[in-house]
């Protein structure tokens, strides 16, 4: 980080590019009823008014350039016609097409003008044969195209007139024609990743950054034109520009905003991926320190320790990443649920920790998740009260995760996806088979998601141990606790919460109910066949619904009534852990028991994603040694045969004082659940669970 860096560093976190934000932006709802536009054409309209709309913006010291100027996006429907339209439907995340992956490749090895060919050419074919819808498609295909070209070369024109010929020379050629050199290659997929925003989709990833930009590197670095450190500050140039309109993009809180990169890992055709760009990747999002991009590093158990120790370099930065994917748990799971092996081998991470396949995936990862603790405690409570042995509570237990999966799969069968004309433009054979991503792509998938599965397990462990096995406990005492939040039977709680197995100590009365809940999770999913013929993926992640099923949300209805008290001596309004992680509160012994704990979770049939989650004490990294330690943890939780992991570093100390001193701690970034988020500006209930973890989670 040069001083240039550092200036850009600054000025993207003071907020120096909001002051070229306009107040206004287009109204396209009147211009495209005025001209009766189809979706698709509204679609695409939206892009180009959207391009045309924006204000170019180049700073003396830029090299990479694009900001946004435009606020937010309009409608292209009137409210009643949309809710016409989309009357009895169930929509794709968030609406339009989201939380998917472009093929960056494909777009940068053909440029615009390249996708603009085949899009004309199909479109003669599709015209030949009567197919009307098809031609459609590709005219409001390449007309973003056209927007995105027309942004560019008004990028272009400014530049010469500012003097900068540097940018002027790169921005005449991409995105256009493909790029020529690693510059270029940037440049490039700053303008395409940026219009996809700007054409109302988010949770936009990147990808597997280090495969398709490699190549552009390695040439540099081949013909003598470009070196490492001068190549590293062009990537930390593009890592800051990707923070610059970030209070921009939708999510459940400022940062989780899916901007996700994937390092590593293997070749489409088995070899191995990492390449000199993986290690730059993971030293420049070190020493940029920001939020965006979220790292994401697939791994094996052979993975050089070398690599594992950088990567741990940048979890001590506290930025709460990378999170690990492990290959040889992952691809063969992706595989057996009807991935081609060349494409599970390709998977990238979407916003949070779901796996997808870059231009070929159109799965909705995150359909919802199933209240493990909802579950547990229905029949806990239903089977203490009729007397039902510890098996039947287990069985309804059981009955009500396949009930709830059901009753979050059943909308599905009624998904509409809407129009996606630029999108489609970067995904893998849309404009060559003349259909929209959202009708073409490879694979349409559902996943779910399994929440709060340490709670469960352990409640549904102190009640086998207290009223089974000890007889310490009685039914009625129980129930009655249970409904007075403990108030009263506090040495009951105390029973229960501290002489009970617990997930995280690997302690196999415990660690066998969390796989036997994600057991007949992955059977409920099974077991639903929707008549488009999609899987559903169960997963093992929380998101925010740790907090949700314990507190409620404040805006839109919940599923699954609040859970009140639990059986583990949980009190009604404390939260559940994220993820795959032990009950907060849980006095654990150490990190590898936590890995023990969840190691036996069948990771094949269970491929949605969803971190193992682990605290670890800023005194964890305190010099080479230690790192090493922390990098041995990892391949430690790859030989074990888990799935993904998320290791977090801070102090509790550090936390609670920036809570009360907010000013001196602006750029204090922790781990929410998938995703990174700057502390001070995190909702109050967002920053307590965080603190929490760190209080009990130190190991």
């Amino acid at each position: 980080m040069n001083e240039r860096l550092e200036g850009l560093r600054a000025r993207t976190r003071e907020g120096h590019f909001r002051q070229y934000r306009q107040r206004g932006g287009p109204d396209l709802v009147a211009e495209c009823d005025h001209e009766q536009l189809s979706w698709p054409r509204r679609m695409a309209r939206l892009t180009r008014r959207m391009c045309e709309a924006e204000i170019v913006v180049i700073e003396p010291d830029e090299r990479i350039v694009f900001t946004r100027t435009l606020r937010a996006v309009p409608p292209i429907h009137s409210p009643a016609d949309h809710a016409a339209l989309t009357l009895g439907r169930t929509l794709h995340e968030g609406g339009l097409i989201n939380n998917v992956c472009a093929d960056w490749e494909l777009a940068l090895r053909q440029g615009l003008l390249g996708r603009r060919r085949v899009a004309g050419a199909t479109r003669s074919r599709m015209a030949s044969a009567g197919n009307i819808a098809a031609v459609e498609f590709l005219d409001a295909a390449i007309e973003t195209i056209d927007a995105v070209l027309a942004l560019a070369a008004r990028y272009a024109t400014e530049a010469r007139r500012l003097g900068r010929d540097d940018v002027a020379t790169v921005l005449e050629r991409v995105p256009g024609e493909p790029p020529r050199t690693f510059h270029e290659a940037l440049q490039a997929l700053r303008l395409l990743h940026a219009v996809v925003w700007l054409s109302g989709h988010h949770h936009v990833g990147l990808g597997r950054l280090d495969q398709y930009l490699w190549q552009f590197l390695a040439a540099d670095l081949a013909a003598g034109t470009l070196e490492i450190t001068a190549a590293e500050e062009l990537l930390a140039e593009f890592f800051i520009a990707l923070n610059r309109d970030a209070d921009l993009y939708p999510g459940i809180q400022q940062g989780d905003n899916g901007q996700t990169i994937t390092l590593g890992g293997l070749t489409r055709d088995g070899g191995t991926a990492v390449n000199p760009l993986t290690w730059m990747a993971l030293r420049v999002a070190r020493d940029v320190g920001l939020i965006d991009p979220k790292v994401n590093l697939r791994i094996t158990g052979e993975t050089d320790l070398a690599l594992l120790e950088l990567a741990s370099d940048l979890t001590r930065k506290g930025l709460g990443f990378p999170q690990y994917a492990n290959d040889d748990v992952v691809i063969p799971a992706l595989a057996a649920h009807g991935y081609a092996l060349e494409d599970a081998r390709d998977y990238t991470v979407a916003a949070c920790w779901e796996f997808i396949i870059p231009g070929r995936g159109m799965d909705v990862v995150n359909i919802g998740a199933v209240s493990f603790p909802a579950a547990a405690d229905a029949a806990v409570r239903t089977g203490l009260a009729d007397g039902a042995s510890f098996d039947a509570i287990l069985a309804r237990t059981g009955a009500e995760i396949g009930r709830q999966v059901h009753e979050r799969t059943a909308p599905y069968e009624r998904l509409l996806w809407a129009p996606a004309p630029y999108y489609s433009v970067l995904m893998t054979g849309a404009l060559e088979a003349g259909v929209d991503h959202g009708a073409g792509a490879r694979y349409r998938n559902l996943g779910i998601h399994g929440a709060a599965a340490a709670s469960a397990a352990d409640a549904l462990a102190a009640v086998r141990r207290h009223v089974f096995e000890l007889a310490d406990a009685d039914r009625a005492e129980l129930l009655a606790a249970l409904e007075a939040d403990f108030v009263g039977h506090e040495a009951l709680r105390w029973r229960l919460a501290e002489e009970s197995p617990r997930v995280g100590l690997n302690e196999p009365a415990a660690d066998d109910l969390v796989r036997s809940l994600y057991d007949r999770l992955a059977d409920a999913c099974e077991e639903e066949h929707p008549q488009s013929g999609a899987i559903v993926r169960p997963g093992t992640g929380s998101a925010m619904y740790y907090l949700w099923l314990a507190r409620g949300r404040d805006a839109g209805p919940l599923t699954e009534p609040v859970v009140g008290a639990t059986a583990d001596g949980r009190r009604r309004g404390d939260p559940f852990g994220a993820n795959l992680a032990p009950t907060p509160g849980t006095h654990l012994r150490g990190p590898i028991s936590v890995l023990q704990s969840y190691a036996g979770i069948d990771y094949g049939r269970v491929c949605n994603g969803g971190p193992i989650t682990l605290e670890l004490s800023a005194s964890v990294f305190a010099d080479a040694e230690s790192i090493r330690k922390v990098a041995l943890l990892v391949r430690t939780f790859a030989r074990l045969g888990c799935q993904q992991l998320q290791l977090n570093a801070l102090n509790a100390e550090q936390l609670l004082d920036a809570r009360a001193h907010p000013d001196e701690h602006r750029d204090l970034i922790v781990r929410v659940w998938g995703w990174s988020g700057y502390f001070c500006e995190l909702a109050p209930e967002y920053q307590d669970h965080v603190i929490s973890r760190h209080l009990y989670g130190d190991v």
